[in-house]
């Protein structure tokens, strides 16, 4: 039986699968949901398979779907190393860098490296989205991101890694606050206070509510923020205590009135990997940006700046 493949059918697929729906795969693909349905539906008749099980509460992958899309995801990760490895040659041509980090590698590591790669590669787009260690490494098997930045003792077997940075997260609280006295505390300890957060859903977020889950206790929220700049503001005032990176806290203590104590637990200290499936494999500007990333962490670490 011929098999007939499109890049379309690829993209349409894969935008899907992500959002387990066809109305927002349509949506993501501009497309209209009759024609994303009849396009699926003609894939299925063309293939002679099911990739899809729909219900009112969305789409799930069969197996063949499953198959389908970490195909999809291969293709077209290809395309986009023929784009960049092509992109010195062609006028006007851009290149796609699909970064996955978690929320301190985001908001603490990336920033100086992002803008000064900018500079100098204006013609590419990087497409850096959140994500928790394990949801990333997933990804980057599967093709569906170039790098991965991950913490943690999450496994990267598989895949090509770099150490990059260690960094440790701190617990902080009001001077004065009991959490404080020891000097040290574990998450069980401190999980009798109320928390001020970052919003539902970041990975720092859903990472010490699975933590608190693992412990049988409660997470108690009583002040979810944007940005660990308003997390430091809300914990002056007395709004809760919060674990934040020490990178952060650092960053913008300034001279508010807050103390820190050592959290104790040993996922607290976190060495930050740089992940890929293949580093050699990777377009000329994702390489770049990988080997960016790289020298600016040693040069931080040579330099002494805070992690």
């Amino acid at each position: 039986m011929a098999m007939h493949f499109d890049i379309t059918d690829f993209r349409l697929f894969i935008n899907i699968a992500e959002t387990s729906s066809l109305t927002r795969g349509a949506e993501r693909s501009f497309l209209s949901v009759p024609a994303t349905s009849n396009r699926i539906k003609n894939l299925e008749d063309n293939l002679g398979m099911r990739l899809l099980e729909r219900s009112p509460q969305g789409v799930t992958l069969t197996n063949a779907g499953r198959t389908y899309l970490q195909h999809a995801r291969s293709v077209l990760a290809q395309l986009e190393l023929l784009t960049g490895d092509l992109q010195e040659y062609a006028i006007g041509l851009k290149g796609r860098l699909r970064l996955l980090a978690n929320t301190t590698a985001i908001t603490e590591y990336l920033p100086s490296v992002v803008g000064e790669y900018l500079t100098t590669h204006p013609d590419v787009h990087i497409d850096m989205r959140e994500r928790l260690s394990d949801d990333i490494v997933r990804s980057i098997r599967d093709g569906g991101a170039d790098l991965g930045i991950v913490s943690g003792t999450v496994m990267t077997d598989g895949l090509q890694s770099v150490p990059l940075v260690s960094s440790r997260l701190l617990l902080i609280a009001p001077l004065g606050h009991p959490v404080l006295a020891n000097g040290g505390v574990f998450f069980k300890e401190a999980l009798q206070y109320a928390f001020v957060s970052l919003l539902e859903g970041s990975a720092i977020h859903v990472f010490l509510s699975r933590a608190a889950a693992a412990l049988h206790t409660p997470l108690t929220i009583r002040v979810q923020v944007a940005s660990t700049d308003a997390i430091l503001r809300m914990v002056a005032a007395g709004a809760g205590i919060a674990i934040v990176p020490q990178a952060g806290f650092s960053r913008l203590k300034g001279q508010q009135k807050i103390g820190s104590c050592t959290l104790l637990d040993p996922w607290a200290v976190r060495t930050f990997q740089l992940c890929a499936q293949d580093f050699d494999g990777l377009s000329s500007f994702a390489r770049d940006f990988a080997n960016s990333l790289i020298d600016w962490c040693r040069t931080s670490a040579q330099t002494s700046q805070p992690l």
